[in-house]
């Protein structure tokens, strides 16, 4: 075997162990009768909405509405994924969905 390969197994072990126990971190520590504290169960509950929102942030940031097309796509492609995300209330759909829309939209119809 060569010295890359032997890397490249090591990285993806390393990985491996590191997403594993990243799964089985919370289960070991509130596993069983142990009751969750308050600021974890506030912090689940509020992260999600934060980060997407955040996301959003960070992916319209750059967008110059005011040259030619710009701009449409995005708004477009969030709009759907919004509406479909309050309709179906499915994370995968929405996503999945708006991100077929904004492709379509970027390579054939605002070309």
């Amino acid at each position: 075997m060569t010295v890359s390969i032997i890397y490249s197994i090591a990285v993806i072990a390393v990985v491996a162990v590191c997403t594993f126990l990243t799964r089985v971190f919370p289960f070991l520590i509130f596993g069983g009768k142990k009751e969750v504290p308050k600021w974890v169960s506030f912090l689940g509950n509020s992260l999600p909405p934060a980060i997407i929102a955040t996301l959003v942030v960070y992916c319209l940031k750059e967008i110059k509405f005011f040259s030619g097309n710009h701009g449409f796509p995005e708004l477009i492609a969030v709009s759907v994924v919004a509406l479909l995300h309050i309709w179906k209330k499915n994370t995968l759909i929405s996503i999945g969905v708006g991100t077929i829309i904004y492709m379509i939209l970027i390579q054939v119809v605002f070309v």
